[in-house]
This record gives C-alpha cells, structure tokens and sequence, in this order.
C-alpha cells in the first residue's frame, strides 16, 4: 500500500507543479490573501498565520443560497471535528458536537454572537447577515472562555458596512418532499396477517376479513399525513462604509411549510449594526437583531400514523373524522392522526432581542480599552387548543386549552484592555479583561377544560379542573482573563491564558475555578532553510494544552430541592413542604483537559492546502448520579450529582483543499474534510449503568456504562428464528411451556443464553450497538466557468449503528396495528423464513423486545448540496446593477445508505422513533445588488 500512496501523491504533486507555470503570480496574491486573512478568536482577532491554537474557518462563499432554516445546517460537514445533527421539524434547531460527546449532561457548545453568549438557537439568525464564522474546537482556544468553553465555542460574526454603499435583495424559493417513505401494508395485505396473528393465539379471527382480497387498498395515512411543502426566505440588506463611520441594516422573512400536516415556520428578523469614529481615539459601535418567530404544528404523531390500519377510512359517511369501533380486537384504539392532526392548534410565538453597543478609546499608542454591554431578551408564548369531539369509540369530552409564558433576560457587561505592539523581530498582543453575565428566567402558565363556547377560547372561560403553574430561576457569573500572544520573527509562536471564574451554580466552597491554557508553534517556512523553497508556502507546527469547563449542569445543585404537597388530615387539606434532592454543597465545574497538536501546510502557491490535527480531551470531574439511600429520607430517583465521573475522546481531524485547475475561464478546487473520534466512559463511579433511552418490554434502549463509548444500546443478541420444535428443544428455555398460544414455538426468534444458564432473561442481555460513527467526512467540488458556477458536497458518515424503533411496531405482528410490507416475509413454516418472526397476538416469546434485531447500519454518503449560479454580464440592466446571479440549488438529493427508515440522520442518540424526517429541497433563487 505504501509505494502506491507514494506513486498517488508524486503524481498529484506533478499536477500542482506543471499548474503554477500558468497561475504563478495570481496564485502568489491569494496564498498571501490567505495567510493573511483575520480571524476571529475570543475577545480579539488574529491573522490565521499566528494562531496557535485548532480553529475551523467555515468558507461561507461555499455554503451560500442552501435552502435551510438556520446557519448550523448549512455548514453540517464542512468543519472537522464538527458534528452537526439536523431535525426536519420546521423551526427546529441543529445539534452540535465538537470533538465527541464529552459529558453526560450539557453537550451544546458555547454560541457567540458579535461578542455576546447565545442562549437562542441558530434559527434565530438569517444566514445573509453573516460575515464570519469561526469554530474554536481545542483548549488552547477555548480556555479564554473558561467555564463555558469544554464544549467547544462558535463565534459568529455579522456583516458591517461596504466602501460605496451597497443594496442587496436575496430570495429563493423551494419544494421540499420526503425522499424516502416507508411502506406498509395495505388493507387486503393486513387483513390477511390479522388473520393468522389470531388464529395462532388460538382466537377466533375477524369476521370482516373473511375475503381479505375484497378489501383491496384501503387507506394510506402516510399519504395523508406527508405531502411536499415551500420554502421562501426574502432578505434585503444596505451597507455603507466611509472612514469615520460603517453602518449596515437588514430585514428578512423566511416561511417554510412542513412536509408533515400542519407544521410550519414564519421567522422576521431585523438587523442594526453601525461603527462611528466620533473622535480620532474613540470609537463607539451597536450590533442589534430583532426577531419574531412563529412556529404551529397539529398534534401529529409519526408513529401512529404507521400503526393506523389501512380497513378503516379518514372520514365517516358524514363527512366528520372517523375513529375505530367500540371493539379494539376489530378496529385497533388508535385515534385518528390526521384529525388529530387538524383540529389540535400548538402554536409558539417567540420575540427575541439580541443586542449590543460598545466604545473602544486608544488609551495611547498601541493600547485600547473597550467596554461592551449587551442584552438577550428571549420571550415566547406557548397556546395549545383541543376542541372537544366523538370519532367512534375515542372522544375528548371536554375542549382543552393550554397557555404560557415565558421570560428570560440575560444582561453582559464586558471590558477589555488590550495592547498590540511591534518592536522589531518582536510581535506582542495582550488582553485582559472582566466579564459579568446574569440571566433571570420566569414562566407562568395554565391550563383548563371544557368551554361554553368554542369560540371564545380563552383562560377565563374554562370552567373544569384550572391548573396554574408559575416558578422562575436566576444565575450569575463573573469573569476575570487573560491572554498573552508573543511571536519572534514570524517563526516562534507562544500563546498563555487564564481564566477565572465564579458562579452561582456552585456552593460556597466551589464557586470559583481556574482554567488556564498555553500553546507553542512554530512557523518552519520562515526559517532561512526554508523560506525560499517553492513548495512549500507555509508550514507550521503547533502544541496546545489546556482546562476548561463545563457550567451547564443546572441552577441549584447544590442546594435540596422541595416539593409542596396537600395532605388529607381528618378530611382538612393540610399545605407541606417537603425534601426530594438530597443537597450536595460540594459540587464544582466539570473540570476538562485536552492535548492537541496539528500542522498546517500550504504547497505549490497555495494550491494545496492541509490542516491536520490530533487531540486527546480527558473530561474529568464529570456530574453522574449520587447513590442515595431510601432510609436518608431523600427520593432515590430524584438524586443529586456528584463530581466523580470521566470521559475521554481521542481523535484526529483533517482538512485538505485543493486548487485542481487554475485557468482565466475555468477554475476546480476541491475541499475535503476528515473527523476520527473514539468515545470512551472511563469512569461513572458505579457499575450500575446509566439508562438513557428506554422503551419497549425490558425498558432500556440506551446506556452510559464503564468502558464503553457514550449511548451504547443495550438489548438481547438474536440468534435466527427456530424452525422446528426440536430446535426449540434444545434451546435454552425463553418462554416456558408446550402451547404454541402462550409458550416459545416455532417461528419464534431465537437469543442467545449468553451467561449460558439455560434460561433467557434480564442477565442475557448486553452491548449490542454504537451509535456513534467511527469517523465522518465531506468532500466538496467547486467548478467555475466564465460566469456559471457549481458546486457539488458530499457529506457522510460512516460505523455507525441506529436503533430503528419504528420496527418495535411496525415489524411485532403482535398488536392489532398496521404493519410494514417487511412482515410479508414473515414464517409461516419451516423454512420460509430466518429473520422474520411468525405473526401470533400477544407476542408470548417477546419477539419484540429490545434486541440487535432493530440495529441497523447508520453510515451513508449523501450529496448534501448541489448549486448552479449564473452571474448576468455587468451593464445588462444598466449601470444601478452591480450584480445579478439566478441559481438553482437542490438539498439532500441523493442518499446512498443502507438504513431502511426516512432517513440516516437521526438524533444524537442513535434512536429512530417517529423522527420528523429530513427532506429533500429543490430551489430557486436571486441575488441582486445595487
């Protein structure tokens, strides 16, 4: 394998060489546009050619015009190291993970915006307004942000003013459509496997389906509850830059229909940012969004929709939702999930403030101090109406409302002093600073029942069983820090921080932490040995080490939680307090250590560029459940969390880009991109496992256990489907007894007595999956001619597992519910199957219980995104047209998997259980600038 990696890579390096007769000098300006790029890092900016520490510089040219909700999907793959996990619900937000799962509580990382903490998710950010965005993924990096930064921190920046002043008006508009749906069995096909499931638990069978094949098709919910749906977003935005003063304003409207019944999202948002130089060593500047977001769905459920049966119709004769019959061995208890999804109103408004103003002074030369204070006010309304109805045998007897609010306020006050100085060789940045946070969160909310009038829906008009909750928390925190960045000559690299923290979330004993952090680099191309070699451009080596926290671990830890109660005495309610969480006073951050050391290589003039990291991050002092006993007078199920776990991730991450093709009319370059991570729980201070998913009959999915990565399934091992009763026999025994109706039998699944005790129960069962993926990549190709452009990125992920629980349901033949076509080929004799179980009611050997049955392959390779651009000619329109570019883009076109549900993408758990499904989009769009 090695003389052909050699051969490989001489014949790419023989490509590069023979370009740069063509392409030297433009190829010249842009390495040194590159090495010389600003980037933003905590509380400051540094060009890319001195940072020290492992930072992904997302290309937001590449990622432009996708026809998504929020930023966090449009860069999904395009950072190493990066996970982003997506949900199709509409309004919904991405999930991130930096660098693996690193606790078992908060893995979100930080989110900073314009110099200010989010507390909102992404999709309260219109992807136009963006400049910049920078992930810090290694402690190096992070440890300015101390307690916060374990989680890895993304920094966003969002656009200021352009020289000339520029008007811009983007659009586009898409069809979204569910790539993949599942296929259940049709009325005829279910009939027919009623039949047998009865008759095989010894009942008589339904009378209706005596000539299964009369009732031919029936119903398809799933046609009824899926359809394709638009997606709009508008934006039109002004900048304008002269030398004393920058401002740019934006507005933006996104609407996107739900691909399910009745869900759908309006977003409106609003930026303000300004910079005024109202003196020559004084600068004053805001950065201000306003929005307001809407987000409605029904009360749909996936999973019912699947388990509907095909004999019964969506409407009765009058018009009016059906329901099933009065017998549920006949019709099934299943409500109607498209009247469901109808009639239910579930509606969140949420108003949100993200704000910021600040002055910078030069104190003297070299030497700046700036204070920012900022305010995130997020407020949403929650309202959910039921009316009152009777579909066959269910009814809700009385309407229903639900209404709430909700409040949080987080105020920031940031100062900073920072020196910037060049003497000679010498080159030292410096920053200190303070920073204060404080957030107030309150919510009221109540409920009542059954309404006079349906139309007067409100509070006050309800009349049974009014319930009113209401509570509120605070947290604080207080910041001092610290940075020093010293470079000699371009070649040698330090950079040191410290931090120190102090937080309400701890007792007094442990508010305070220190999380300090160093890195050292060194910029090989600048040696004299190497500075003038026309290979490489530029070569660096870096090391990094640092501690960060993690301060998400709640509000009261450290204090005993009560509960109030009434109690019935001598028939007088009598008002209680009582203890339920034990206190533990000595609970502190979630201490974490992380090792890093990367290079970074630019050859050929920048035509090949790789960044390549390794890391070690060991989270120590990790929350995990306390044992508590019941006789301490404390719940044993509501427990508090002690300091005494660990977890640690090793990986390595790489990012290579490529300039294939450099000519006046035709340009290739390509980006891929490469994240290795291996999770591993050293330590949960216990060997009882943490259950973290549960469902079906043995009620773990999902578990957290020592030397074992983070969310491992837990089930039995299958083994095959017993094909005679001789086989079951010999077997160990599963389900004791000798009548097929209510004892293991033929057709039935055989699992493994893996403690080989002769009897299958609790103590067989084991690992049986990983849902975290061995490693995940993305590739993007981006060709220009003249004035057309396209773009094509794949994204993948490969080794991991997905716990397809839909298939507990859909696939237990054991229920009177809907079924998929898998169960066609279902035993029913020896040999007519060896993976799918026979239909009998009542599941008496526990088919369906959790087992590597339901594991499947998550790996998949997707083309994410497909972009063709054409900018029109200058002066086509006249002189006012700057610029106008039609495009057409198309989302998640092709999925090549092996997983059989909607989609691979699923939550971070590795769990499938009626996910709202990821679709695939077809765009078209505009962008004109003035």
């Amino acid at each position: 394998m090695k003389p052909k990696f050699l051969r490989s890579t001489l014949a790419i390096a023989a490509v590069y060489f023979s370009g740069n007769l063509y392409a030297q000098q433009t190829d010249t300006l842009q390495k040194e546009q590159k090495i010389d790029e600003v980037v933003v890092i905590g509380y400051g900016k540094a060009k890319a050619k001195d940072l020290t520490g492992s930072v992904s510089v997302i290309n937001l040219t590449k990622a432009e015009n996708q026809p998504v909700a929020d930023i966090g999907q449009a860069i999904q793959g395009r950072a190493s190291g990066v996970n982003v996990f997506n949900s199709g619900e509409p309004g919904s937000n991405v999930t991130f993970r930096i660098r693996g799962t690193g606790t078992i509580s908060n893995n979100d990382p930080l989110i900073v915006v314009d110099g200010m903490p989010l507390n909102g998710g992404l999709n309260q950010i219109n992807m136009s307004d963006v400049e910049s965005i920078n992930i810090l993924k290694d402690a190096s990096s992070t440890a300015i942000y101390g307690s916060r930064g374990a989680n890895g921190v993304v920094i966003i920046t969002t656009k200021r003013g352009a020289k000339g002043g520029v008007l811009n008006f983007d659009t586009f508009t898409g069809i979204q459509s569910v790539g993949h749906m599942p296929k259940m069995l049709d009325a005829s096909q279910y009939a027919q496997l009623n039949n047998e499931m009865l008759i095989n638990a010894g009942m008589a069978s339904n009378p209706q389906f005596n000539d299964p094949a009369s009732l031919g098709k029936g119903t398809d919910w799933i046609k009824a509850l899926f359809s394709p749906a638009l997606m709009s977003n508008y934006s039109l935005s002004y900048g304008d830059r002269t030398e004393k003063s920058n401002l740019y304003v934006s507005a933006s409207y996104f609407s996107q229909k739900g691909v399910v019944l009745n869900t759908g999202y309006d977003r409106y948002i609003v930026q303000l940012n300004g910079d005024t130089k109202v003196k020559p060593f004084l600068k004053i500047g805001n950065s201000v969004k306003l929005q307001h977001d809407i987000k409605k769905k029904g009360d749909y459920d996936i999973k019912n929709t699947f388990l509907s049966l095909p004999t019964r119709a969506i409407y009765d004769p009058s018009g009016n939702y059906a329901g099933p019959g009065s017998n549920p061995m006949l019709y099934g208890d299943i409500d109607n999930p498209i009247g469901k999804a109808n009639i239910v109103e579930m509606t969140t408004k949420g108003y949100n403030i993200q704000g910021n103003m600040y002055a910078e002074a030069e104190i003297i030369k070299d030497l700046k101090f700036k204070s920012l204070g900022g305010i995130e006010a997020n407020i949403w309304y929650d309202r959910t109406w039921s009316p009152k109805y009777v579909w066959g045998a269910k009814s809700q007897e009385n309407s229903y409302l639900y209404e709430g609010d909700n409040r949080s306020i987080t105020l920031l006050w940031d100062n900073t002093l920072t020196y910037d100085k060049i003497i000679g060789d010498h080159h030292i940045n410096a920053v200190i600073g303070s920073s204060a946070q404080n957030n107030d969160f309150k919510f009221l909310n109540a409920s009542i029942q059954k309404f006079a009038s349906e139309s007067t829906q409100q509070i006050d008009n309800g009349t049974l069983q009014p319930i009113p909750h209401g509570s509120g928390s605070q947290w604080a925190i207080m910041s001092y820090l610290g940075r020093v960045n010293y470079n000699f000559a371009g070649k040698y690299y330090i950079t040191a921080t410290i931090r120190r923290d102090g937080s309400s979330r701890f007792g007094d004993g442990n508010k305070w932490g220190w999380f300090p952090s160093a890195a050292v680099a060194w910029r090989i191309s600048n040696e004299n040995f190497l500075k003038d070699s026309r290979t490489v451009n530029n070569l660096k080596i870096r090391l990094g080490y640092g501690i960060t926290g993690n301060q998400n671990i709640g509000n009261y830890s450290f204090a005993s939680t009560y509960n109030t109660y009434l109690y019935n005495f001598n028939n007088v309610f009598v008002p209680s307090v009582l203890p339920t969480v034990l206190p533990n006073p000595y609970v502190k951050w979630e201490g974490q250590e992380q090792y890093n050391a990367g290079f970074d290589l630019d050859m050929f003039n920048s035509r090949v560029s790789l960044i390549l990291d390794a890391y070690v991050k060991n989270t120590n002092d990790m929350l995990v459940p306390m044992s508590v006993p019941v006789t301490s007078g404390y719940s044993d199920v509501f427990v508090p969390s002690v300091n005494a776990g660990k977890i640690q991730n090793k990986g390595i991450e790489a990012t290579l880009s490529t300039k294939n093709f450099v000519r006046e009319n035709f340009k290739w370059s390509t980006d891929a991109v490469f994240s290795y991570n291996k999770n591993n729980v050293v330590n949960i201070n216990s060997e009882t496992p943490i259950i973290t998913a549960s469902g079906g009959l043995n009620s773990t999915i999902g578990l957290i256990q020592n030397n074992f990565p983070v969310n491992v399934f837990y089930g039995y091992v299958t083994d095959g489907i017993f094909q005679n009763q001789g086989e079951v026999n010999l077997h160990a025994v599963q389900m004791p007894g000798s009548n097929p109706a209510t004892s293991t039998a033929p057709g039935d699944i055989r699992f493994k007595d893996l403690n080989n005790d002769g009897v299958i129960n609790d103590k067989d069962r084991t690992v049986i999956g990983n849902p975290n993926p061995k490693f995940t990549f993305s590739l993007n190709n981006t060709f220009t001619y003249k004035s057309f452009d396209l773009s094509v990125f794949l994204q993948g992920s490969y080794g991991n597992d997905i716990f397809n629980a839909n298939r507990m349901y859909t696939e237990n033949m054991a229920i009177i519910t809907n079924q998929s076509t898998a169960v066609l080929n279902r035993w029913t004799g020896e040999g007519t199957s060896f993976t799918m179980p026979r239909a009998i009611y009542g599941d008496p050997n526990q088919n369906s219980r959790v087992s590597d049955r339901y594991i499947e392959d998550g790996s998949y390779v997707k083309i994410k995104n497909v972009m063709l651009s054409y900018t029109l000619p200058k002066g086509v329109f006249g002189e006012n047209f700057k610029l106008i570019k039609i495009f057409a883009s198309a989302q998640n076109l092709v999925t090549w998997t092996k997983y059989g549900g909607f989609d691979p993408e699923v939550p971070v758990n590795g769990i499938d259980n009626g996910t709202y499904p990821i679709t695939t989009t077809i765009s078209f769009g505009l962008n004109v600038g003035f």
